[in-house]
């Protein structure tokens, strides 16, 4: 069965949703909320992959959900389309400005809505940086920002992270039950990162197991070490009763060879802009793939930090 794409409705006028619902949800699966502070709690709920918001709600105005939705790097990809009275040019202004992608004008066609909306989804699609599988910033995402806190001159460090063991697991245990570890993952890192470096600190999605983190270079080890203690309490719960108890899987390694593989562990390169002199991306990514294979001698969850000086 296809997946229906998800739209979120928000507007405190109860006909204008019912309108929308009828509208949409013959294609696509419906959510609603009646204001944007309602809205923001169901975005994190379901992650909806495109948003219609009304412009003028108590609570919170569309406006300034719009500006609180853009602001979180985990969700300001998902488009936004505001419903706006034919009078408001002021308020589109101020819309574009909080990052609103499109208008419809009240009433609205129908058809044209649709149109719109299916058009905004092609678009994105295309140029969406987020992981489809965890939603979290891909690969374009991650070197701009690694290049904004390089040109910021910021004390910064980054945590090449990613799982060993992981291709047995993934052979063993099949491809659902190793997208149910990514995303595990993801919500781990997301977590302990958030909450230890600050809600706004920058996690991304390199692919398959591969994350990257950054925090400042004073606090990064305490973030890393409350990582792999998240996971290693994590880990068991993605095997049987049986491979738990042995403490090992039979898998075959990389040249088709059968042998014991132990449980799922995570390791993290430390690589710092305190430490090194750091002039563009590259330079961090072969510091960190090179921490990363050393991590991973080591069988356990682990980090190491690059200590050579320039």
């Amino acid at each position: 069965m296809t997946r229906k794409d998800k739209i979120l409705t928000i507007d405190d006028d109860p006909d204008i949703l019912d309108v929308l619902d009828l509208t949409l949800s013959e294609q696509y699966e419906v959510y609603q909320a009646n204001n944007g502070e309602e809205g923001l709690k169901l975005v994190h709920q379901k992650i909806p992959d495109l948003i219609i918001c009304d412009n003028v709600m108590p609570v919170m105005n569309g406006r300034e959900f719009c500006a609180t939705l853009k602001k979180d790097i985990l969700l300001r990809h998902i488009p936004v389309i505001m419903l706006t009275g034919r009078g408001e040019v002021k308020d589109r202004i101020s819309g574009i400005e909080a990052g609103v992608d499109d208008y419809i004008v009240k009433p609205f066609s129908p058809d044209e809505l649709l149109a719109r909306i299916k058009m905004i989804l092609r678009r994105t699609v295309r140029s969406l940086d987020a992981n489809p599988l965890t939603h979290l910033p891909g690969n374009t995402s991650i070197m701009e920002e690694i290049q904004h806190n390089i040109e910021a001159k910021q004390p910064f460090a980054v945590g090449y992270t990613d799982l060993d063991k992981f291709k047995a697991y993934n052979d063993k245990y099949g491809f659902e039950k190793g997208d149910e570890v990514i995303r595990e993952t993801a919500r781990i890192l997301v977590k302990v990162v958030r909450e230890n470096a600050g809600p706004d600190t920058f996690v991304g999605h390199i692919g398959g197991d591969d994350f990257v983190f950054i925090a400042d270079d004073k606090i990064i080890e305490g973030v890393c070490a409350e990582i792999i203690k998240e996971f290693d309490k994590k880990a068991p719960s993605f095997y049987n009763g049986e491979d738990l108890k042995a403490g090992y899987i039979i898998a075959r390694d990389r040249q088709g060879n059968e042998q014991k593989f132990g449980l799922l562990s995570v390791s993290i390169g430390i690589v710092s802009a305190v430490t090194h002199d750091i002039t563009h991306v590259a330079q961090i990514g072969e510091i960190g793939a090179e921490l990363k294979k050393f991590a991973k001698s080591v069988d356990k969850s682990n980090f190491v930090r690059d200590q050579r000086k320039n």
